[in-house]
């Protein structure tokens, strides 16, 4: 079943997924999106180029899957990422 994303739903989703810090289990639990559907909405909404760089640095990364992390990475974003504005 293919979901409907907003469009502000596909770019956090691509921006997730660029991401160094976010799991793919992260999107998948704010998103239902698991990594061979991410792949295809990433290969749809990205130029050639950048959906070739983005797999390739996917490919490399050992942080992707949250099992594979070190001790000590529980976050998905950097502490100092989401601040509220008063």
């Amino acid at each position: 079943m293919r979901k409907k994303f907003t469009e502000e739903d596909i770019s956090r989703i691509i921006e997730m997924a660029w991401e160094d810090r976010t799991s793919l289990d992260a999107i998948y639990r704010n998103y239902g999106l698991k990594e061979d559907q991410l792949k295809l909405l990433m290969k749809k909404e990205l130029k050639r180029g950048s959906y070739t760089l983005w797999r390739k640095r996917m490919k490399n990364s050992h942080l992707r899957h949250e099992s594979l992390r070190p001790n000590g990475i529980t976050r998905a974003y950097c502490s100092q990422q989401y601040k509220f504005k008063k």
